[in-house]
């Protein structure tokens, strides 16, 4: 791959930068046991790392994003590799696009930075299964992380595919990966499985060689299960840790060589309906000055968060199920929108005091705009689209299948049967076993009666006629991501009772709403009619334009509380191609029994279907979320430390609603071309600068399609 020209880096500075680097027969990167450092080309090294994940940014952000690492004086970047991002059916790999794993090792070489590397083949990094595909689950014995010979054979045969495109790449081959990380964080897991890590070990050596040096990441209460001979041992923990408690326990592991703290934590994970978690800058300096006084090598996690595009967020389980937002903001140092914090130049002063950083000013934010409301239009209830949705048809079953077992992995299931005998009187409809995996949208005959969630709420009370159609939509929220049990199975994992009645035979419809969005609105749009007001489900549309220059922007919902938006750039009139869907607030209906997971608004009462177009919010110090002013938003007058931004210029958006008695309902996802589309800790998204007034939007081919000027934006 040619390489493009660094920002801001005078050209005139490229051919010496390529006189001094080491040729690659003389290049090494080694632990010096004696004198506790790293050795980069027989010179004592430390790393300042930064972690920034390609999967949460999209690719024509890359090169910023890592540039403004550089200029915050890091010398690496660290990042993990998700399998299922890659292989989303066993033997079909993607690496195109946003997926380019080898574009974005490039771009960081052309920012001078190392990079330290995380191929799993278990990740975390709240990703939806920790990065494990969930067409494992298809196996439903199997025993993930483990020497299972149904899971190692599934390793090897992915191993074999990645690891042979990333040995170029190594730092002695002449690129830029100095280090290798195995597994990740192993000793929180339950298995405690070493010659599943033998067995790892030994396919990284067979295949990278013996000079890559390979090391494993745990907390202090996982090095025990998590260490193994002959990888070299690093901890993570955060500011409020002990940090020297944590070193000397590491020293029982690693006597002698770097300390290194592989993950050191910057701000915190949300979970929805829990307020924006904030980490001090005085806390994270500090942290920070006091390890590199020790001559540790450290790497901040994060430093730029991004997004959880589409599904793919995780979640946890503690006590109850906790699904993870779609912003991944982490009041990282630079924040979700790619802006610069105090945070950022705060860390760039302590890090000066210990190496030279390069000069020159950071790039400033990216400009903002707001384009002000725009009136929705009711299109129709889902079921009115449950033939475009699942255009193949249903599946049949007397027992009610996972998402796992009908080849979903993501998104919507339709579970309907009929009911045997007439229910006259309001009557339990219940799951056992908290079998609803995670939210489930009862209908009867189309008449929506409420949700059942996942450690939440657990039992409706239905009455229908004999054959009437009950209908429950199952929505996964996020696989288990972290702790002793990633197989997470998706949908009804139990059958539904109705008084005392276990209901059978089911259909199974899996939905497919990216194709209904991609085929069928843009020709509705045209045709519009007025479908009478639903209660259930329900798609909305809108149109809009941009005049004039174009920046960021950010999507406002008031009184929308669960949306799914999706999102279509219009190219030469015609419909551009979505590659990358993003989920916005999914949450629970009921915001005064779980707290308001927004840091910057509450949800009004729904007025007149409207969106906003409007600044992004400022997380900067929020902790809990206030009442936004109803009315037009203040023009813009400041650079906004707020997130989420999308580079479009054209689209079209779906919510995905619902409304009972009580509530309004919404689920959201944006679908975009070449995953320009991100999410927000609000009930906003925004979009991200354009390159000279055009959205050049990388296609699989790497072609090149300006947006047109006018925008639909549907609202499921």
């Amino acid at each position: 791959m040619a390489p493009k020209k660094p920002p801001c880096l005078p050209s005139l500075l490229l051919p010496l930068l390529t006189l001094l680097l080491p040729r690659a027969d003389t290049r090494s990167f080694v632990v010096d046991r004696d004198n506790d450092r790293f050795l980069l080309d027989g010179v004592a090294f430390r790393y300042v790392s930064g972690s920034l994940h390609y999967f949460r940014v999209p690719r024509v952000l890359w090169a910023d994003r890592l540039f403004k690492m550089r200029m915050s004086g890091l010398n690496a970047v660290q990042f993990y590799v998700p399998w299922n991002y890659h292989e989303p059916e066993p033997g079909v790999y993607n690496f195109h696009g946003s997926r380019d794993l080898i574009a974005f090792l490039n771009e960081a070489a052309i920012a001078n930075l190392l990079v330290i590397l995380r191929p799993g083949p278990y990740i975390c990094a709240e990703w939806d299964m920790g990065g494990l595909p969930a067409w494992l689950l298809r196996k439903p014995k199997i025993h993930l992380r483990t020497s299972d010979p149904d899971f190692l054979a599934a390793v090897d045969s992915w191993f074999k595919v990645l690891l042979p495109k990333i040995h170029p790449w190594l730092y002695h081959n002449g690129g830029n990966i100095i280090s290798i990380q195995v597994e990740n964080e192993y000793g929180s897991y339950r298995a405690c499985d070493f010659n599943y890590m033998r067995h790892l070990a030994g396919l990284f050596r067979a295949i990278l060689g013996d000079e890559i040096l390979l090391f494993t990441t745990d907390g202090p209460e996982g090095l025990k299960c998590g260490s193994l001979e002959g990888l070299y041992t690093t901890v993570d923990f955060g500011p409020a840790d002990n940090m020297t408690k944590i070193f000397t326990l590491l020293r029982k592991y690693e006597p002698h060589g770097p300390l290194v703290n592989s993950e050191y934590y910057t701000g915190w994970l949300d979970y929805w309906g829990q307020n924006h978690s904030t980490r001090s800058v005085h806390s994270v300096t500090k942290g920070l000055e006091n390890m590199l006084k020790l001559g540790a090598s450290v790497n901040m996690y994060m430093f730029h968060g991004g997004t959880n595009f589409g599904y793919w967020n995780g979640a946890d389980e503690k006590g109850r199920f906790l699904p993870i937002t779609t912003s991944y903001d982490y009041d990282a140092p630079i924040s979700e929108a790619g802006d610069p914090t105090p945070k950022l130049f705060a860390l760039r002063d302590v890090i000066s005091k210990f190496q030279e950083i390069p000069l020159g000013p950071l790039p400033p934010p990216s400009p903002k705009m707001m384009l002000g409301p725009l009136t929705l239009h009711l299109d129709g209830d889902l079921l009115a689209f449950l033939n475009y949705l699942c255009p193949q048809g249903p599946i049949y079953s007397i027992l009610p299948m996972t998402f796992e077992a009908v080849k979903q992995d993501h998104g919507f299931v339709l579970y309907r049967t009929y009911l045997s005998n007439t229910v006259s009187e309001p009557t339990r409809f219940w799951v056992p076993n908290n079998g609803v995996h995670d939210r489930a949208y009862v209908m009867v005959d189309g008449v929506f009666h409420g949700v059942l969630e996942r450690n939440m709420k657990h039992k409706l009370f239905l009455t229908g006629q004999v054959g009437a159609k009950l209908d429950v939509l199952l929505e996964s929220m996020g696989r288990l991501s972290f702790g002793s049990n990633t197989s997470d199975f998706k949908g009804l994992i139990e059958t539904p009772v109705l008084g005392q009645t276990i209901l059978t035979r089911w259909l199974m419809f899996p939905l497919k709403v990216d194709k209904l969005v991609k085929w069928w609105f843009p020709l509705q749009l045209l045709k519009r009619s007025n479908p009478q007001t639903p209660s259930g489900p329900t798609f909305y549309s809108t149109m809009f334009a941009i005049l004039g220059s174009s920046g960021d922007t950010f999507l406002y919902l008031p009184g929308w509380t669960k949306v799914l938006l999706t999102m279509l750039v219009g190219v030469g009139g015609g419909v551009g191609r979505e590659e990358n869907p993003l989920c916005l607030p999914r949450n629970n209906e009921d915001w005064k029994d779980i707290g308001v997971n927004l840091p910057t608004g509450t949800f009004h009462e729904l007025r007149k279907k409207k969106v906003w177009l409007r600044e992004p919010p400022n997380l900067v110090g929020s902790s809990r979320a206030r009442s936004p002013t109803p009315g037009i938003p203040k023009p813009l007058g400041r650079a906004p430390l707020g997130p989420h931004c999308v580079a479009v210029e054209g689209f079209v958006c779906h919510h995905f609603s619902s409304v009972d008695s009580t509530d309004s309902v919404l689920e959201t996802s944006w679908y975009s071309q070449a995953n320009r589309i991100h999410s927000i800790l609000t009930p906003r998204s925004t979009l991200s600068p354009f390159e000279n007034g055009t959205s050049k939007v990388p296609s699989c081919s790497h072609e090149h399609h300006a947006a047109s000027r006018t925008s639909t934006l549907q609202v499921l």
